[in-house]
């Protein structure tokens, strides 16, 4: 075989399985909702996080506010 015809079944080969509608990734839509629910999942940890920091700072005796 020719090296031309090598190259010639090698393209279009080639060409053939980029044509192809095959599973190219996952639709934007679940990759949003799972963004969606970790930053959700992230704010109420955050929240906990602050109200329990806040409660520790509340309880330590003749604390007062850094001015």
């Amino acid at each position: 075989m020719s090296i031309l015809t090598y190259l010639h079944v090698v393209v279009t080969t080639r060409f053939a399985e980029l044509r192809r509608d095959g599973e190219r990734g996952d639709s934007p839509v679940p990759t949003a909702v799972i963004i969606f629910g970790l930053v959700f999942v992230a704010t109420i940890v955050t929240g906990l996080a602050l109200g329990k920091a806040n409660d520790w700072m509340k309880a330590i005796p003749n604390h007062t506010n850094p001015k």
